[in-house]
């Protein structure tokens, strides 16, 4: 028994050491001081932004280092009930990123601090968030939308239990040179579970512009709201993504 134990460590542990480095992530510096910065609600309790979260020589920084890393094309054709994405990419599951961007970052702060002026105590924050908000999900995902390429989104629930919201970090827009990628959604579908099949025709979307340094927060899982993003027209839109994590 304790030889068929050593070597399951020792499988283990070599599996470990074939797993690909972790990015050696820029410091989270300069940032604007968290008290400078609010939660502003473009829908309520469904889309939340932080503008000026990463400043804008931050933003230059990490599209700078993010290039470096070995971003893949994502296939044309997702399978059933994934969405559509047509861009380059770049994942890995990083847990000491993630605790930097909540608690250096100042998110944890923005997210879970109660704020008298928008009248949101901390039941009332919790309710938004969908539990008691304790950290990001450790899946961090780069993405980079070049000219033509495609972000038609139909969100499906996951993992309600862990996730609610979905945090999006544009390092990128028309201040960089990126014109398009806005990120469009459609309240009068309701949600993206509720879709069945009708298009975006005569409806009025709301549309979030791209905007290098604003960090916008929605809605996922069964209370997603179908959402896409517009084809970017000139320049590259990067991203950062990660999710919104609450106690079970």
């Amino acid at each position: 028994m304790p030889i068929k134990s050593k070597a399951k460590v020792t499988r283990s542990v070599a599996k470990k050491n074939n797993e690909s480095p972790l990015p050696k992530w820029p410091p989270l510096k300069p940032l604007v001081p968290t008290s400078d910065l609010m939660l502003e609600t473009i829908l309520q309790d469904q889309i939340v932004v932080i503008r000026n979260f990463f400043t804008s020589s931050l933003c230059r920084h990490y599209v700078s280092f993010l290039s470096s890393l070995p971003l893949i094309t994502t296939p044309g054709q997702p399978k059933k009930g994934d969405a559509l994405r047509v861009n380059d990419r770049f994942e890995v599951n990083d847990p000491s990123f993630a605790e930097s961007l909540w608690k250096n970052g100042g998110l944890q702060e923005l997210v879970t601090r109660p704020n008298e002026d928008q009248e949101l105590s901390r039941q009332a924050l919790s309710q938004l968030w969908g539990g008691e908000v304790c950290g990001l999900n450790p899946r961090i995902r780069i993405y980079r939308y070049s000219k033509d390429d495609e972000s038609n989104l139909l969100s499906l629930p996951t993992s309600p239990a862990r996730t609610t919201w979905t945090l999006l970090i544009y390092l990128t827009g028309p201040s960089t040179g990126c014109i398009g990628g806005e990120t469009v959604f459609y309240p009068e579908f309701g949600t993206a579970e509720s879709l069945s099949g009708k298009d975006n025709n005569g409806v009025n979307p709301v549309v979030v512009n791209l905007e290098a340094g604003m960090a916008l927060l929605h809605k996922h899982g069964r209370e997603c709201l179908l959402h896409e993003g517009r084809e970017v027209r000139k320049g590259e839109k990067w991203l950062i993504r990660s999710d919104l994590c609450v106690k079970r």
